[in-house]
């Protein structure tokens, strides 16, 4: 039986026909790699209304007018930056909201220096946050707001909506986690087993880049190999390549964590689970979750492979209100905000639950103080 014959000519072409394909794809990547690019993040416009120490409160009004009297404070989390709220037109939660006709106020927590070290988690909600609410309440000259927290910001969040009750008007968390005593996700299992002390001792503030490393090994093959392979397979793209620069951007620009903040929220809630058992103290208080009676829309993701639905989904079990509402999206912790199809789901189901209750009565609150007196700083027990 004679040997098959190998096409030899069609192999060639093939490979000719491929390094063509090669060569144009390649041209077309040095001319948008060397061109123009659009990769600004946080375009939509703000002012600056209110700043403290480190802190600024960005202010975003509807072209159209509010359609709604009650402002809503957005509070993001201190690792990584709020700008992801606000990564691109068309794929940002602001523009969203203020086409919603929401009034937005969102905290940009900046960078800690070293004078931070000893700012405690207390200092964030009893301090900043409670400063920022007060200004936003004198603003508009009403006794609560609407507030919604992002992660870490979610929990400083519940943390204050259980302190002061009568100042908030409805509580929104996104991705929150809340119950830490689940084994679902790496995350959970590292920072039940770091020696957060040490760190803190070592570092005083927790550095941003080791704080990004140790996020990236959560998921490394995504996260560090991957994406980039991605990005050679479509860099003749020009929105794929100014999409990607813009989140390499925001996930570069990690903050640094105040030291004595660090180590309370690794302590007193990822190893001692404080939080859902309302068993954790803030300047002396007890943060009590049956405090929280406003209405509670309680969202987290699927697949999220920082905060698991694991994490979440007790939350509204534990608090006193008895308007409460879970909302899961089939997305990722990232992809909650940026996605496309997040941004059709998420942003419209805030702004309708928003508006079906912003006819209800306010709980009694009392008149907003005029100056609150500057909070002592100290170092923090351990």
């Amino acid at each position: 039986m004679p040997p098959p014959k190998i096409p030899v000519d069609l192999i060639m072409a093939r490979l000719a026909q491929e390094a063509g394909e090669a060569r144009h794809r390649l041209e077309k990547a040095r001319d948008i790699l060397m061109g123009p690019l659009e990769t600004d993040i946080a375009a939509t416009p703000y002012d600056v209304v209110y700043e403290e120490d480190r802190i600024k409160l960005k202010y975003y009004r509807p072209a159209r007018g509010p359609q709604i009297k009650t402002p809503l404070l957005v509070v993001s989390a201190l690792i990584h930056r709020e700008t992801i709220l606000d990564l691109q037109p068309g794929r940002s939660v602001v523009q969203n909201l203020l086409k919603e006709g929401l009034e937005v106020y969102l905290i940009d927590w900046g960078h800690p220096t070293r004078k931070d070290r000893w700012l405690t988690i207390d200092d964030h909600v009893n301090g900043y946050m409670d400063n920022v609410i007060d200004f936003i309440r004198r603003r508009h000259g009403l006794n609560q707001i609407n507030l919604m927290g992002v992660c870490m910001g979610g929990n400083f969040s519940l943390m204050y909506g259980a302190l002061h009750p009568e100042k908030i008007k409805n509580l929104i968390t996104v991705v929150t986690p809340s119950n830490f005593d689940t084994d679902k996700g790496l995350l959970h299992l590292w920072m039940k087993e770091i020696d957060a002390d040490r760190l803190v001792d070592a570092f005083g503030n927790l550095p941003g880049d080791l704080l990004n490393i140790g996020l990236l090994l959560l998921n490394p093959a995504r996260l560090m190999f991957d994406k980039y392979v991605g990005f050679l397979e479509n860099m003749d793209n020009q929105e794929f390549v100014e999409n990607f620069i813009r989140m390499e951007k925001w996930i570069f620009d990690t903050p640094a964590v105040p030291g004595e903040t660090f180590r309370q929220f690794i302590k007193d809630c990822y190893q001692r689970n404080l939080l859902i058992q309302s068993r954790m103290e803030l300047g002396g208080a007890r943060v009590d979750l049956q405090q929280i009676t406003m209405p509670l829309l309680n969202v987290y993701a699927r697949y999220d492979h920082l905060v698991p639905p694991e994490a979440c989904d007790r939350l509204t079990q534990c608090v006193g209100s008895r308007d409460t509402e879970d909302l899961c999206l089939d997305t990722g912790h990232i992809g909650i905000y940026v996605s496309h199809k997040c941004q059709k789901e998420l942003v419209p189901k805030i702004a309708r639950w928003l508006k079906e209750r912003e006819g209800s009565k306010e709980a009694p609150a009392e008149k907003p103080a005029r100056k609150k007196a500057a909070r002592k700083r100290k170092p923090a027990s351990k």
